[in-house]
């Protein structure tokens, strides 16, 4: 079973970050933490692996220290 992906794997990473920004646009923090929270679920369920989903949240979790 292949681990979560770590490599650059978007061909335009600007253009995503841009879109991410955009999504903030105009909301509080707490609509941000809203969005970001659907956001993230949505993801969660495309990949649909919970193992990757757990390495994912893992390694958000140590970052983010």
């Amino acid at each position: 079973m292949a681990g979560l992906n770590l490599e650059p794997n978007i061909a335009r990473p600007d253009d995503i970050y841009d879109r991410l920004v955009a999504l903030h646009a105009g909301l509080d923090d707490t609509q941000s933490a809203v969005v970001n929270s659907k956001l993230v679920l949505l993801l969660a369920n495309h990949i649909g692996d919970e193992a990757i989903i757990r390495q994912a949240i893992a390694l958000a979790r140590e970052l983010g220290d």
